[in-house]
């Protein structure tokens, strides 16, 4: 069992920056692979960048390539969303989530999820 809980979200203005971190119970974090997801009002969750349990391997989606960054600290038990040249449309509350085995971009792919935190970038 894994215990996510994000923090890091806030008001921003365009162009602006802020950095995530989903914080992780359990002392076998270093061995899940890690997501962050986004849901703007309206909109279905979709996917915004994993790592695997190494930091070894990343992908992001085409909306954020070049401008976000995942990370993750396995001595902390934590993973980190950098978003810089922050956009009026990254709003949304941005969700982490883990899995033990699966990765990619579907939700279905992880097992455990966050409770959220809300961005907003103001134009």
């Amino acid at each position: 069992q894994v215990q996510l809980v994000e923090s890091g979200g806030g008001l921003v203005q365009a162009g602006g920056s802020l950095r995530l971190s989903c914080a992780a119970s359990g002392r076998t974090f270093s061995t899940y692979n890690m997501g962050w997801f986004r849901q703007a009002p309206g909109k279905e969750r979709e996917f915004v960048a994993d790592i695997r349990w190494s930091g070894g391997s990343t992908n992001y989606a085409d909306s954020v390539k070049g401008r976000f960054t995942i990370s993750r600290d396995n001595a902390k038990n934590t993973v980190y969303l950098q978003m810089n040249g922050l956009k009026p449309e990254d709003t949304a509350v941005y969700y982490c989530a883990a899995d033990p085995l699966r990765f990619g971009s579907l939700r279905t792919e992880y097992r455990y999820w966050g409770q959220g935190t809300q961005v907003t970038v103001s134009s």
